[in-house]
């Protein structure tokens, strides 16, 4: 049974008249990568800052590994580490000396710092930042040290908000390999993201929660939420004699939703495509059809996202 880690109960935070966060019951468990997905605006960035002890909530409250976030907050701390959207750094230190600050407040020895700093460094492609000041290091530049900073402290729970913004494809990968090999060593991750890819590649063993007008519409593993769009896994059938006649035993199969049959194509929606597939083409066979094309494939997370919030995320 997985054990909770993060436990938060009808947590709400307010600005004046705007609810950012809106009454939310979430469980996180141990040693996973949880997914808040959603546009900007949506309450992701907020939920992690109360979480983090930066923001006081409304009402409402969290537990961090039992430690209530805002009466045990000292103890919280010890506990976690954060990489903000926006870079939060010393803009008059170069990035040697940001991140050698930062794992020595964090607690780790100088040899330690080093070696951890070098690795990073080296991953990250930091080279060319070297002895600039971060305030004239590039957007991507400074949001490499951001995520930097907590790889290298690598806390038993990490916040990581939005870490890919500005980094090009490569950079990109390299950070989806580190946070996963973080969790692998054991920490537990809350990653806000709006990007579907970044979504899908970390989340993929674990759990993503869609996030919108600071509620949690719907919550499950990547493959869970994509089975909640009906009829939306696609059967792409290519052949030079289909015959209608098919589409009547075929209707029988419950998984199936809909079947259109244009010329020498036929397109079968579907639920669970994986379950029906061999059953689908055995009939096929069986009424002398010559499959040319057996094609299966699944809705997307946009497709998820937009059927719960009707708006489309890039």
């Amino acid at each position: 049974m997985k054990q909770s880690i993060i436990e938060i109960n009808n947590l709400t935070k307010r600005f004046k008249d705007i609810v950012a966060v809106d009454n939310l019951t979430l469980e996180i468990y141990e040693n996973e990568i949880f997914g808040l997905l959603g546009p900007n605006g949506a309450g992701k960035t907020t939920l992690i800052y109360m979480l983090a002890t930066i923001y006081r909530p409304t009402s409402g409250t969290a537990h961090i590994a039992t430690y209530d976030i805002v009466e045990q907050s000292a103890k919280v701390r010890e506990l976690i580490g954060v990489s903000f959207q926006e870079a939060k750094l010393d803009w008059s230190l170069n990035y040697n000396e940001i991140l050698n600050w930062h794992a020595k407040i964090c607690g780790l020895s100088k040899e330690e710092r080093q070696k951890r700093i070098k690795f990073i460094v080296e991953k990250l492609q930091l080279f060319d930042a070297k002895g600039k000041p971060a305030y004239k290091l590039s957007g991507g530049q400074k949001k490499k040290i951001e995520v930097a900073k907590i790889l290298i402290q690598r806390p038993k729970i990490a916040f990581i908000d939005e870490p890919t913004a500005f980094l090009d494809p490569h950079i990109k990968k390299t950070i989806w390999d580190l946070i996963l090999e973080l969790r692998d060593e054991g920490s537990t991750v809350l990653l806000a993201t709006n990007l579907m890819r970044e979504a899908e590649v970390l989340c993929k063993n674990d759990r993503i929660a869609i996030m919108n007008q600071g509620k949690i519409i719907k919550s499950g593993s990547p493959a869970a939420l994509k089975d909640t769009i009906p009829g939306g896994d696609i059967i792409q059938v290519q052949s030079r004699n289909l015959k209608p006649e098919i589409e009547k035993e075929l209707t029988n199969i419950p998984n199936i939703v809909d079947i259109r049959i244009n010329d020498n194509q036929m397109l079968i929606y579907l639920n669970k495509a994986e379950d029906v597939a061999s059953t689908i083409l055995q009939i096929l066979l069986q009424h002398g059809i010559s499959v040319e094309k057996f094609q299966m494939s699944e809705p997307t997370l946009d497709d998820v996202f937009f059927r719960y919030t009707q708006k489309f995320l890039k």
